[in-house]
């Protein structure tokens, strides 16, 4: 699937399990354009101003597309005590190199009013659930 990204260029017949011929895709940890999982997790978000206002603490990627959908973000607590879990449309965040992190257009008032889950809770069993955080967003209904 093109995503229409700056030199963006075929590696494999989708569909394929053939390797990346160059090798620039293969990588357990980090490439050029690729990054684990795990080094994404612990990741700082930050407000427009450049304040920290939480941290990744793991993503939700739709099965079938397999795509990225929303960025789960622990807010508040200490060491994982009081610690609050809001849904972020991926498409909401960007990446600032500058920064280290990620930067999102909420200050944290907004952030107190947005859709939120405690640790023990499964708020994406329902379908519901994901409408709710794209209408708090305004963003389109992840597919």
């Amino acid at each position: 699937m093109p995503t229409e990204l700056p030199n963006e260029r075929t590696i494999r017949t989708p569909g394929s399990m053939e390797l990346d011929p160059t090798g620039d895709g293969i990588s357990t940890d980090e490439t050029r354009r690729l990054i684990a999982s795990n080094k994404v997790e612990g990741t700082a978000v930050f407000d427009r101003s450049g304040d920290q206002i939480g941290t990744v603490y793991n993503f939700m990627v739709d099965k079938v597309s397999g795509q990225v959908a929303y960025v789960v973000m622990s807010f508040g607590g200490f060491l994982g005590i009081g610690e609050s879990y809001h849904p972020l449309p991926w498409r909401a965040l960007t990446y600032d190199t500058e920064l280290g992190g990620y930067v999102v257009d909420i200050d944290k008032d907004q952030l107190a009013g947005a859709p939120t889950h405690g640790a023990d809770e499964d708020p994406f069993a329902d379908d519901e659930y994901g409408r709710k955080v794209d209408a708090y967003y305004r963003t389109a209904p992840s597919a």
